[in-house]
């Protein structure tokens, strides 16, 4: 079939109406010929002959009449061997083989090493009966199982008529040789390509498990948890700690795959996780972080288009790696840049806007988006997830605006993270009370957290949360009326949140044993926290108050940067049992 051509008929920055000679498909990939280069376009609205693309380039220069050319694909990703430890665009191009300190246009590179050899290690044998999605082979990807798949797009059942031996191979070479029904015989090499947009559906349906995603960070995991495979955003206005909480949790979460998405943020950004991911070591394998972390990047100064597609581009690649088993997280930052794009691209197209100018079907594009993370079961009855976790940048810090509530409709966990926070020092700056888990509503959580945390683990973590509230209003009542103006028990509540605040919620992520808490530690710290919460205290007047709690918190944050259950951590346990001796009622 050949290729449908098209003019330019008209140009409005990054979008060009191409007026076509034969049919088109939404989403699909086409090149402007400007005689030097060509620039690639996606065809997102097509009005009878007119087909409105979206260009991923500068279009200065373009002209009407020039010609296009439509490839028969849609957008997508090349999926193999070497995807980690690099740095892509948001159209997958390897940005350490571009030329130059600034992007050319109408250059695209491959994103996976064509010439490297890799030791793979045959899992089936002639005979063997498998359909898409299925493991053919192992590849050692630095220190990862890589497995090569039958294709994504092959449908129905085939048999393995030969396959390769052990030893090292190129990605373009064939390994194996597969048999379909009617005995036509298909080549598979280590490469396979997938339209971004569409979500791979290449597992059993079955009721999905619920287990609980260990991120280290004690104010996510206590207060409010986010399930492996499950959806989770964090806005915040600038500076407020959202890179180096990111940080903390690609480096400690329960994770064996990272994908940072920079879909749009400002240079310095970006160029921060450029140079701290591969210096940060990876705590399970004593390695680079790197070795486990693909980055797909987009400044704000590259055109709106590429910005867009960078979130698909990660999520994709997630998804590759979800069906060898793997459990994925992806973190991007920011989805606010994402959303921006949309609506540059929405009011050139002249849609009727929604609210601040964003499309009217914002709340859909997002929805559709985090619908794609979640926990599947594979053909083999294994399972492999995608986490998600973006990260919103509201103007002004206002979290009414679109961007924010439209993820608050779909994401299942919320961390507001709060400037007055982050002015007080007071890290990771995630307000608890203004965040919420929708995880700890659902029954099958509960069992969980029963079974592998402690009984009474959920009501534990309400009545620390009951008494953060109670604190909070004391607070504010104490500020009104004056430090003597309420009653001796207001001062006691405020304090014993206070406690909560600082050994709970408030942690080092540049500590080393600090940075990352074991649920078992933090279940042994909670307990011990919330004893002196309910326990009853004798002070003769508030000026005692101040200074006694101080105390306990002082020996409690040692005991945070002292190992779990050391002698150091004994210790300071002893302190603090010796300081309550003094004041509490027995």
């Amino acid at each position: 079939m050949d290729k449908t051509k098209g003019k330019v008929r008209s140009i409005i920055s990054n979008l060009v109406l191409v007026a076509v000679d034969g049919p088109v498909s939404q989403n699909e990939i086409c090149f402007i010929e400007t005689g030097k280069e060509r620039l690639m376009a996606e065809v997102i609205k097509f009005i009878g002959d007119i087909a409105y693309v979206q260009v991923f380039e500068s279009t200065r220069g373009l002209k009407p009449g020039m010609i296009v050319e439509f490839e028969q694909h849609l957008l997508e990703v090349t999926l193999g061997p070497g995807l980690l430890s690099k740095n892509f665009d948001g159209l997958q191009n390897d940005l350490d083989k571009m030329t130059g300190v600034f992007l050319k246009r109408g250059e695209y590179t491959n994103p996976l090493d064509e010439d490297r050899e890799w030791e793979l290690e045959p899992l089936v044998q002639v005979g063997d009966v498998v359909r898409s999605a299925d493991w053919l082979a192992n590849v050692k990807e630095n220190w990862l199982d890589h497995k090569i798949m039958v294709p994504f797009k092959w449908e129905g059942e085939y048999t393995v008529a030969s396959v390769v031996n052990a030893g090292k191979y190129t990605i373009k070479d064939t390994i194996a040789v597969l048999k379909d029904a009617k005995g036509e015989e298909h080549q598979v090499t280590m490469v396979q390509k997938w339209p971004v947009k569409l979500a791979m559906r290449n597992y059993v349906d079955k009721p999905r498990p619920y287990r609980q995603m260990e991120t280290g960070v004690r104010v996510i995991d206590t207060m409010n948890p986010i399930l492996e495979g499950g959806t989770g955003f964090i806005p915040g206005p600038f500076g407020t700690g959202k890179t180096v909480l990111q940080h903390s949790l690609a480096r400690f979460a329960d994770a064996d795959v990272i994908i940072m998405a920079a879909c749009g943020e400002r240079a310095n950004e970006v160029v921060e996780i450029f140079t701290e991911f591969p210096l940060l070591q990876d705590p399970r394998s004593g390695r680079s972080l790197y070795e486990r972390t693909t980055i797909i990047a987009n400044t704000s100064n590259m055109p709106v288009a590429a910005r867009e597609a960078s979130v698909y581009t990660a999520m994709t690649i997630g998804e590759y790696y979800r069906a060898m088993g793997m459990k994925v997280l992806l973190l991007a930052d920011s989805t606010s840049r994402w959303a921006q794009a949309l609506r540059e691209m929405s009011n050139r197209m002249e849609e009727l806007p929604g609210q601040d100018a964003f499309p009217m079907d914002l709340s859909a594009i997002i929805a559709n988006f985090y619908a794609r993370a979640g926990i599947v079961y594979l053909n083999n009855k294994e399972t492999g997830s995608v986490t998600f976790i973006g990260t919103v940048s509201p103007a002004g810090g206002n979290l009414k605006e679109p961007v924010t509530e439209s993820t608050k409709k779909v994401a299942r966990c919320f961390y507001a993270l709060s400037q007055s926070r982050a002015d007080s020092k007071r890290y990771p700056a995630i307000n608890t009370l203004d965040s919420y888990s929708k995880y700890l509503e659902y029954p099958e959580y509960e069992r969980y957290a029963k079974e592998f945390i402690s009984e009474d683990w959920i009501s534990n973590v309400n009545e620390a949360r009951n008494a953060l509230v109670r604190g909070l209003e004391r607070s504010e009542q104490i500020d009104i009326l004056g430090d003597d103006g309420v009653p001796l028990e207001y001062h006691i509540t405020f304090w014993k949140s206070e406690l909560i605040d600082a050994v709970i919620l408030q942690q080092d992520a540049f500590d080393n044993i600090d940075g990352s808490t074991s649920m078992e530690r933090q279940k042994y710290m909670l307990d011990k926290v919330l004893q002196i919460v309910r326990a009853d205290f004798n002070f003769e007047s508030f000026e005692e108050v101040n200074p006694y709690f101080k105390r306990i918190i002082n020996s409690y944050k040692q005991m945070n940067y002292s190992e779990f259950l050391s002698d150091a951590f004994k210790k300071y346990e002893q302190e603090i049992e010796a300081i309550l001796k003094e004041r509490i009622v027995n």
